[in-house]
Order: C-alpha cells, then structure tokens, then sequence
C-alpha cells in the first residue's frame, strides 16, 4: 500500500491566473517526495509533492510527449524518485509510480530502462473525475467567473454539485455525465481536440512548442481573421436584434474575401483565432448535450476547468492557464 495524502484544508494561495498554481497541503507531513503522472496523445502532466517555508504543496508541471527525455532529467533533478510511490521490496527497481493515459502502456520500458521504476496504470478517467469532484469539493477559490477578462470567485455546495457534465479536453475530447463520486459514464466525444488544434499550430504559425503556441495567442488579435456579426449586418442591425456586435460569426470568416496569403498573416493572430475557434466549438458541441437536460457543464483540461451553471451562466472551476480568456 502506498502513502496517501492529506488533502484535507487544501488551498490555492497564488493568483490562479498565473498558469499552474500550486495546492497547499497545510495538513500533509513532510516527507520524501510523491509522483504521480498522465501520459496523454500530446502532453505529459505531473503532478508532485515539495516543501515550502515548511508545508507541503501538490506542484504541477507538464512537457510535450515527444521530448520525453526532458520530463526524465526533470524527475531527477527535482529528486522525485526518493522514496516514491508503492515499492515491493527494499530496490529501486520494485518501485512503481501511479500513471494514467496511453502513453503508460507505450512508454512503460523506457520508465524501466531509464528511471528503474514501474508504472502502475489506472484508469484515465475514473483519475479524471476523482480530481475534478476534489477540487470541486475541497479546494477554496478553485470555482470561478471568467467574463469579459475579469475573474470572480463562486461557491459550488456540494449539496447542488452533482449531475454534472466534465468534458475532458486533451488531444481529443471526452464528455463524461457524472452523478457522483466516481459514479460516471461516458456520454459523447470528439476527435477534434488540443492535438488537432496544436498540429494545425504547427503548420500555419511554425511555432516549436505548445508553451510557445499560448504565448502567441495571447499577443494576437483573432478578430484579424474571424468575422463577426457586426461584419456581416452592420452595428445598427445588431443594436435592433439585440446582439453583441462582437459576437463570433464564423471563425477564419475574413479570410474568403481577403486578398492576403498565408505569410501575409501575424502568427500572434492565426494563433490567437486557432485558440477562439476550438475554445467556442468545443463548448458549443457540450452544450448540445446540456441544455436538453438541463444539468451542469464543466470544460477540463490542462488548460482550463469550466462551468455553465444549469447550462446558462458561463463559469470557470479550478485551475486554468491563459487560454481560458477565449472560452465564453
């Protein structure tokens, strides 16, 4: 059996707005280092346990999966593998770190080979869902807006959290009903994710990274290339049907009638207008599920975690990067 966490009194006390915040652990004893990770299609995310000022934190960091050999120099740097997870005899070689996703089954042996640990696999999903009720239940301002470039803070009651419906954005997307602790089922999904978004990055912007691809988006403008219902009806007619005249018409719209090619184009705003175009659909395609059954929607991913209460009101749970400004 391995050590468990304390998570009881868990707080997030940095601004959450400044990527990866940790979670402090005020109740958790300091011990040897703990390691846990998902090996997704695109990514790989860990999360890890480190002392500060005394008390314990769960830290988070992520790497692309093709630069695998960067996520191991980082384990052993930050000495991650002290006294790690479950061990099945007094070796380094009997050690095992929880794993969840398809790359724990591909990348097993290179564990093996290069770390000297095993990887105890579990379920993705059912990982998934025990987080998102964690934060949703446990952790103070981990619930909040995100309209119009401002944050506030709500309150979830766990008396009013479930049903729910969490959609698991990574290289694709996975919508899951959950109607209680680890009592889920997988509803619908899409194959047109963070990969297909990452990869049409790569090709229109030529940026190296998925770090470098968030940085982009957040100096560009997508209004260079998205047509909105202002271009289309003019802002008197908007006025009269009462629409934003910023509202989204049809993401790359301005593009048909312009005479620019593709070098023509800042990266900062294809970039930029990639992000608003997978944000929007892949809230529009959950809300066709929500709004027939009038139940709660959550966006999750290693970007963002959002909320559409009772499928109206726009919200954000947990914690998020900068992609989430494009979401509502």
């Amino acid at each position: 059996m391995g050590r468990q966490i304390d998570l009881s009194g868990a707080e997030i006390r940095a601004d959450p707005g400044d990527g990866s915040p940790p979670i402090f652990l005020p109740r958790q004893p300091a011990a040897s280092p703990l390691l846990a990770l998902d090996i997704g299609g695109t990514l790989i995310k860990l999360v890890y346990t480190a002392s500060c000022g005394g008390e314990e934190e769960l830290r988070f960091a992520k790497f692309e999966r093709r630069r695998l050999d960067d996520c191991f120099d980082f384990v052993r740097a930050q000495g991650l593998l002290g006294c790690n997870g479950t061990t099945t005899g007094s070796s380094k070689e009997n050690m095992t770190l929880k794993a969840t996703g398809g790359g724990s089954y591909k990348f097993g042996d290179d564990f093996r080979q290069k770390l000297g640990v095993s990887l105890d696999k579990l379920d993705e999903m059912d990982s998934v869902v025990s987080g998102a009720n964690f934060l949703l239940q446990n952790v103070p301002g981990a619930a909040f807006t995100h309209m119009s470039g401002k944050r506030n803070s709500i309150d979830i009651s766990p008396d009013n959290l479930f049903p729910y419906l969490l959609v698991n954005i990574g290289s694709g997307v996975s919508i899951l009903k959950v109607t209680g602790n680890r009592k889920f089922e997988r509803v619908t999904g899409t194959h047109i994710g963070g990969g297909t978004m990452f990869g049409l990055a790569k090709l229109l912007t030529g940026c190296k990274s998925y770090d470098e691809f968030l940085q982009l988006s957040q100096k560009g403008d997508n209004f260079v290339l998205d047509l909105v219902v202002k271009d289309i009806c003019g802002e008197l007619a908007c006025q009269k049907q009462g629409l934003s005249t910023s509202t989204l018409a049809s993401s790359f719209g301005k593009v048909i009638t312009s005479m620019k090619k593709l070098a023509d184009y800042k990266p900062e705003d294809l970039a930029s207008a990639l992000l608003s175009a997978f944000t929007y659909n892949i809230a529009q395609v959950s809300l066709c599920y929500v709004l027939p059954h009038v139940i709660k929607l959550y966006l999750l991913s290693q970007l963002l975690i959002a909320v559409y209460m009772d499928g109206t009101q726009p919200r954000f749970i947990g914690r998020k990067e900068k992609l989430s400004r494009h979401a509502c």
